[in-house]
């Protein structure tokens, strides 16, 4: 009985261990980050699961922004993509890319590119920076998050993590379990998931008893 139950509660165990390794490792919790929009395409897709890591962690520490000459390559381009949060608490945590960054009272449409604005800095919101910070856009994207409207300037202490790389498909994982605790809650979430990796691990030992006994049988 007790084995049988350790048997079941197995996969869930590893799950876990798995996810505690990675973060110990990147220094973030949570680990990864399930992309949810096509902001980042080509090179992060819906659905995709993005590994980030602290912005402060050996040897990924420290932010680079695209037009710096030092600019690290970071999923298919120059430059640190980081999670950061709108100061609204409106929408979601955004996963962009570093564009340059500003100081307080700068026009900074003055070198910015000229393809990722629209109009100059006072048609803009968020131009001239009222702080030190950082302008950002998605890969995807036709102008800077600050030009359209997205975010203004990003405060350093408003991002959380940056991406290490990314993994294709696997955020839907991540995507259905925010969807599962916004409408059912926390608590019965995870026991759900621990029901499922538990049915899982016995469905696999049973297959996998039933091919050892078959093996044993067809022996002379």
């Amino acid at each position: 009985m007790r084995r049988n139950a350790a048997e079941l509660l197995a996969p869930a165990a590893a799950v876990l261990l798995v996810a505690l390794v990675v973060a110990v490792a990147v220094g973030a919790w949570p680990p990864f980050v399930a992309v949810e929009s096509g902001s980042m395409e080509p090179a992060v897709e819906r659905g995709d699961l993005v590994v980030v890591t602290s912005t402060e962690r050996f040897p990924w520490g420290g932010l680079t922004a695209h037009e710096e000459p030092d600019a690290p390559m970071r999923l298919g381009g120059t430059g640190d993509v980081v999670v950061f949060d709108p100061p609204d608490g409106e929408r979601r945590p955004i996963l962009h890319r570093l564009a340059f960054r500003v100081s307080a009272g700068e026009d900074w449409t003055d070198r910015a590119d000229p393809a990722l604005i629209d109009g100059d800095c006072d048609a803009i919101d968020a131009c001239p920076a009222t702080y030190d910070g950082y302008v950002t856009y998605g890969d995807a994207n036709g102008e800077y998050d600050q030009s359209a409207g997205i975010a203004p300037v990003v405060r350093e202490e408003w991002i959380s993590a940056k991406a290490l790389m990314s993994v294709p498909n696997l955020g839907w994982f991540r995507v259905g379990i925010d969807v599962a605790i916004a409408r059912l809650g926390l608590l019965p979430t995870v026991a759900g998931l621990i029901g499922i990796a538990a049915t899982a691990g016995g469905v696999g030992a049973v297959l996998i008893g039933r091919l050892g006994r078959r093996r044993d049988e067809s022996r002379p």
